[in-house]
């Protein structure tokens, strides 16, 4: 592994924290200005600054450094992608600290048996959030967004649009957009 160690870490929501890949990453040898980031981007999403970054960054002998398998892509298809992107660029992965030989048939195998986990675990996380979801929707916790104005004010504003208000001025006055002065005109008509 000659060359430059360029590191890649994500986390799935913006209020989780990469210290402890950083810390990783550091430890594989990567230091801290060559380590890209994504904030709550999730691994099923190949669009990712942070990512592209990191790809633009690494040369030919270079080698890209994640801490797991699953902070680079959660689905197969998508991990064999940037695999096969790297190495068409003459550069090696390194995951958690084995360089993936795509030349070695144990070596495919195993980021195969990884990318699988990492697609099942993130199945697993939704089909769990779903569950989730719906049991807060029949517990009457989950009931989507709610309106902006309180009834109070959706009273005195449907009194007010009866008047000769236009609705830039009833958005004005509620301190709202115009769309949700149509929004509630359209459904007082409903």
């Amino acid at each position: 592994m000659s060359g430059t160690k360029v590191g890649y870490a994500r986390v799935s929501t913006a209020g989780q924290d990469v210290a402890a890949q950083r810390e990783g990453l550091a430890a594989l040898g990567v230091g801290p200005k060559l380590v890209y980031v994504d904030h709550g981007l999730t691994g099923r999403n190949r669009d990712r600054p942070g990512l592209a970054q990191a790809l633009a960054a690494v040369r030919e002998g270079d080698t890209l450094v994640v801490t797991k398998l699953d902070r680079l892509a959660r689905s197969l298809p998508d991990a064999r992608d940037i695999a096969d992107e790297l190495t068409g660029k003459g550069v090696a992965l390194s995951i958690g600290g084995s360089v993936y030989d795509p030349n070695d048939p144990v070596g495919r195998l195993l980021f195969n048996v990884l990318g699988m986990v990492a697609e099942f675990e993130a199945d697993l996380i939704r089909a769990r959030t779903r569950e989730g979801m719906q049991i807060a929707k029949a517990a009457g916790k989950l009931r989507g967004r709610q309106p902006t104005l309180s009834k109070t004010k959706r009273k005195h504003l449907l009194d007010l649009a009866a008047g000769k208000h236009t609705q830039a001025e009833l958005a004005e006055l509620f301190d709202v957009s115009r769309t949700t002065i149509y929004r509630e005109l359209r459904r007082e008509t409903n």
